[in-house]
């Protein structure tokens, strides 16, 4: 069995950004990424009033309150963006020419930009610049108006358009992430299912090697102890075909599981059509009377179908030799058709024909799925004073 692909490891944000190693220590570290925006407002807005002539020391509480209401922007960019726009306010009607709240404003509408939908940045993002236009130029005594509404209108655009391509960006890599991720599950099932299907394989040519050559062996055994006194040299025989079925089983096993360490072996193909009288001979030397007619053209050259044939047969001589009565011949028939094949082996019965029908066990299981394959179905029950088995397999005769 061919070893499982190792498990895909999910594909994260990450892996789809290129991001250089500044960049990606910052998108680590949100956070630290928060400090640096509110620092970088809340520094230079405490220095220009600290130089300020004269001093506007009444400012220094909303300059604090403004840097700490950004660093939440993040968590709550909407209520930030409100917080903020309203110190602003209280920050134009005690005298503020600058102090850099147009960029606190910035600052808090690229959040709301990124992490809400169109509509409800649209509308806070108009609210907030009206009102804020609408105070500065109301203001009495207000110097260089048009600058500070340039300065504001300017670093709004601007964030807002960053802004809403990050989120544009943002959701594009999440689509891409969630695609890379369903392909990778979509890869590991079709692993598995294939992993499955392999082993229902294994499991089901292991079954038909080992039923029959056991079934075999097991006759040949008991027929070499029954003439061990009266005739040495047929229990000597019998035992010598015990130890070539055992090779074989062997040989077979060692193909179907392909577990020889010396990668120069050689395998035999898997039996078809042409191994049938060789199959029917093992049974015959196990005590078994087999008569095999074949009937039509010869099967089309492919390995899977001629190995369903010698299996389905197989399988059905093996319960034939377990169950049948043995008081009259196993016949075995295998005619080809136009586009198909049909197989019908019947044993005779080791009770009356009105004994209720013996359950299907894992070799019946067996043979339909090999048919199902080639969409045919095995039939399996008395018949006439015998057990009987049919089966048909279907083909294409155009693919063969």
């Amino acid at each position: 069995m061919r070893p499982l692909p190792p498990a895909p490891t999910a594909f994260s944000e990450q892996d789809a950004r290129r991001l250089g190693p500044l960049r990606l220590w910052l998108w680590r570290h949100p956070v630290t990424m928060d400090w640096i925006v509110a620092l970088l407002f809340g520094v230079p807005g405490v220095i220009g009033l600290a130089v300020s002539r004269p001093l506007h020391l009444q400012l220094l509480p909303v300059v604090v309150a403004t840097t700490a209401a950004l660093l939440a922007r993040r968590r709550a960019p909407l209520v930030v963006l409100a917080s903020v726009t309203a110190l602003a306010l209280v920050a134009v009607a005690l005298g503020s020419t600058g102090n850099g709240f147009d960029f606190a404003i910035a600052c808090a509408v690229y959040a709301v930009a990124t992490n809400r939908p169109a509509r409800a940045t649209w509308t806070g993002v108009l609210t907030a610049t009206t009102v804020m236009a609408v105070a500065i130029v109301v203001r009495a005594g207000t110097a260089n108006t048009t600058e500070q509404l340039s300065n504001l209108l300017f670093l709004v655009l601007v964030a807002l358009a960053i802004g809403m391509n990050t989120r544009s960006r943002r959701a594009h890599v999440a689509q891409l992430v969630e695609r890379a991720n369903a392909l990778a599950r979509e890869t590991e099932q079709r692993a598995q299912l294939a992993t499955a299907e392999e082993r229902a394989r294994i499991a089901r040519e292991m079954h038909d090697v080992v039923a029959h050559s056991l079934s075999v062996m097991i006759a040949l055994a008991d027929g070499a102890g029954a003439a061990i006194d009266r005739s040495p040299d047929s229990a000597r025989a019998a035992v010598d075909r015990v130890a070539e079925t055992g090779r074989a089983a062997l040989a077979d096993m060692r193909r179907v599981l392909g577990v020889l360490s010396d990668g120069d072996a050689t395998f035999s193909p898997p039996p078809g059509g042409p191994d049938l009288d060789r199959l029917v001979q093992s049974y015959r030397s196990a005590g078994l009377p087999v008569t095999l007619t074949v009937s039509g053209a010869s099967l089309p050259a492919d390995v899977g179908l001629q190995l369903s044939v010698y299996r389905i047969v197989q399988e059905s001589l093996t319960n034939a030799l377990r169950h049948s009565s043995r008081s009259g011949p196993v016949t075995v028939e295998v005619a080809r058709e136009p586009g198909g094949v049909g197989i019908v082996v019947a044993s005779p019965l080791a009770a009356p024909a009105n004994r209720p029908p013996r359950p299907g066990g894992r070799g019946i299981i067996g043979m339909r799925e090999r048919a199902a394959i080639y969409g045919g179905s095995v039939d399996a029950g008395p018949s006439a004073g015998s057990w009987r088995v049919r089966a048909d397999l279907h083909w294409d005769e155009e693919d063969t």
